[in-house]
């Protein structure tokens, strides 16, 4: 049974979500359709590449991973499907893949599959649910597409680093009002030389210690941490970091580490 996941940011509400997954159904009955999210807010490739390159690595091998973001026809984008550390991808080549996929994929087409006019401005349930059955059945890219050296590449704003600093910026804020930044912890360790440190943020906001669990302080304490996706996070126990500490996407953390 092939397995195909789900990323769009086509909500609950409305019915685009259930024609997506009947036109799958109708072209592969069989297939083993799994949600990974469907509440990305529109058109934001930055979060949903977060969201699916962390969800990603959990799947077995040979998952398609449908990613319906930023995917209305635009006469200068194109469709791609791709395969890497044995997954497959589908997806708008919007710039979306350099940002989910560690490094070159091994193996890009441009998908030639027909537009079906009824469908010219929802592929999702065209192009990209063809392409998809198409690889879950055991197919290979060459049978969809032909053969692309390049991505569009849409690398993150990476930290500042100096000497005794980083300065990163929250790129993430979870469901639970968690605050991710982009600054990994094989960064942190680096530059951090088993230093102490002082993490600054909102002014007058400081945390000098790193957590290892969310409860490793007393519940509404605010802590740091490495979570599961390896970058640096603000939280706080059973509390909404984002919320209550007034932290959005864009903002700038500081890390000051002794001498």
């Amino acid at each position: 049974m092939g397995i195909i996941t789900l990323t769009t940011d086509l909500g609950h509400k409305d019915f685009y979500q259930a024609a997506l997954k009947g036109s799958i159904i109708s072209q592969f009955p069989t297939a083993n359709l799994i949600d990974i999210s469907h509440e990305i807010p529109p058109f934001d490739i930055q979060y949903a590449a977060f969201v699916l390159k962390n969800a990603y690595p959990y799947f077995p091998k040979k998952t398609v991973h449908l990613v319906g973001i930023d995917s209305v026809f635009n006469q200068d984008t194109r469709y791609l499907a791709l395969q890497h550390n044995g997954h497959y991808f589908v997806g708008a080549d919007n710039g979306i893949f350099s940002l989910i996929l560690d490094g070159v994929p091994e193996e890009v087409v441009e998908l030639n599959i027909i537009q079906d006019l009824k469908y010219l401005h929802f592929p999702l349930t065209d192009i990209f649910a063809k392409a998809a059955c198409v690889l879950a059945k055991g197919g290979v890219l060459n049978d969809i597409g032909d053969p692309v050296t390049a991505i569009v590449d849409r690398t993150l704003v990476q930290p500042v680093v100096e000497k005794d600093s980083l300065r990163g910026s929250v790129v993430f804020i979870d469901s639970f009002g968690n605050v991710i930044s982009n600054i990994n912890k094989e960064l942190f360790n680096k530059v951090q030389r088993s230093r102490n440190f002082v993490l600054y943020f909102r002014r007058n906001e400081t945390i000098e210690q790193m957590s290892w669990h969310y409860n490793d302080v007393p519940e509404g304490e605010k802590l740091c941490l490495f979570g599961i996706s390896n970058y640096l996070e603000i939280a706080i126990n059973k509390g909404n970091a984002s919320g209550l500490l007034g932290l959005n996407k864009g903002d700038i953390l500081r890390v000051e580490f002794g001498k």
